[in-house]
C-alpha cells in the first residue's frame, strides 16, 4: 500500500533555511531532492523514492548545479552513470 507523504515526514533539519510549510513535493522537487540527497537519512531517501521514483530522482540529480563530492560519487554508483554526466561535475561553484 502506498502511503501519502507530506513534507513534514522528511527530517526537519533538511529545511532549516527555508519555511518548510511553503514547500510542495511537486513544485519544490529540485530543492527537496537535493537536500535529501546531500543531508538526508535513509528514511528521507525512502520517502523521496516513494514520492518521485528513482527515474525522477536520477534525472533531477543529473541537472542539479551543485552536489557535494560524496553525494556525486554515491549517485554515480547507484545509478551507474559517469560523474562527468552530471551537470554539477563541470559546473563548480567558486567558494
Amino acid at each position: 500500500m502506498k502511503r501519502d507523504y507530506t513534507i513534514f515526514d522528511l527530517s526537519p533539519h533538511l529545511f532549516w533555511d527555508v519555511d518548510s510549510s511553503l514547500l510542495q513535493f511537486e513544485l519544490s522537487k529540485n530543492i527537496i531532492i537535493q537536500k535529501v540527497l546531500e543531508y538526508g537519512v535513509m528514511e528521507d531517501w525512502c520517502i523521496i523514492n516513494a514520492v518521485y521514483g528513482r527515474e525522477v530522482i536520477k534525472n533531477t540529480a543529473l541537472h542539479l548545479k551543485n552536489l557535494d563530492e560524496v553525494t556525486l560519487s554515491f549517485l554515480s554508483n547507484i545509478f551507474q552513470i559517469n560523474k562527468q554526466d552530471f551537470r554539477c561535475f563541470s559546473h563548480k561553484t567558486l567558494i
